[in-house]
């Protein structure tokens, strides 16, 4: 049995209580360092959740200021935080929720400049942003660290979630995406609107997923597509499989590594 303090005994005794989990799930978590790419709509309330389990570091990523218009969706921010940056008003409200969490702030955005530096450190990456360029390069920079990648999206009441553990035999996201779409083809959520809420189930899937990888317990989403379409309180699951044509982790990869704000392709 590992060795807790009287406070995280207290802290975390109801995931002790958990058969399965326990002691040592709750020490794994404390030994976990988690980047979170995003402190928005799915990043708050996944931060959230991993700092209240006890996720040992966490890295905050994001170079955006609080608007008035996030709060519908951003519950780790509030209105006094406007104006704003984004990853520090993320890390007082985690850091006032448990103090016993490492939070590090990076207010910046990921390029191909620095996304193997951030990346490097923390044993595991969460996707939160809101653009394809970002989860492509997250993606391609988290298959050449080997670090697993837990990602989602939403849309209006629609939202989409898996994982890719990034060891060398799973899918990666250009499996099932192989290319970003054209610009302005997929609207925003500015310009096509979110349900608040949405985002909380999708970011709140996220963090359990993560949990879950570090306590090594049930299954996860590896290979498998988990679709939500909250307007009809549906969910499928839709399977997938590495595919040998991926330019980035086929039988014969054109993406050697990732430099600039893409990824440069030729001969590895």
């Amino acid at each position: 049995m590992p060795q807790f303090t009287q406070e995280q005994m207290e802290r975390y005794s109801r995931h002790i209580l958990i058969p399965g989990f326990g002691g040592v799930g709750q020490q794994r978590l404390l030994d976990a360092k988690v980047l979170v790419l995003g402190a928005g709509g799915l990043g708050s309330p996944a931060l959230l959740y991993l700092a209240a389990a006890g996720i040992g570091t966490i890295g905050i990523v994001d170079g955006d200021c609080v608007d008035l218009s996030n709060l519908q969706r951003q519950i780790i921010h509030r209105t006094a935080d406007i104006g704003r940056p984004k990853a520090l008003s993320a890390q007082e409200t985690l850091t006032a929720l448990n103090p016993g969490v490492r939070i590090i702030v990076h207010s910046e955005r990921m390029t191909g400049e620095n996304a193997a530096a951030l990346i490097a450190p923390y044993d595991a990456v969460v996707d939160g942003t809101d653009n394809f360029p970002t989860r492509f390069l997250a993606n391609d920079a988290c298959f050449f660290a080997r670090r697993p990648l837990f990602t989602a999206a939403v849309f209006r009441f629609e939202g989409q979630l898996t994982s890719f553990l990034m060891q060398g035999s799973g899918p990666c996201y250009r499996c099932l995406f192989p290319e970003p779409p054209p610009p302005g083809l997929i609207p925003t959520c500015q310009e096509a609107g979110i349900l608040g809420s949405v985002t909380g189930v999708l970011g709140t899937l996220l963090a359990t997923e993560v949990i879950k990888h570090f306590a090594q317990t049930g299954e996860g989403l590896e290979g498998t597509l988990l679709l939500c379409d909250l307007l009809t309180a549906t969910f499928r699951r839709v399977r997938f499989k590495r595919n040998p044509a991926c330019p980035l982790c086929g039988d014969a990869p054109a993406i050697t590594r990732v430099t600039g704000h893409s990824p440069v392709c030729g001969t590895r």
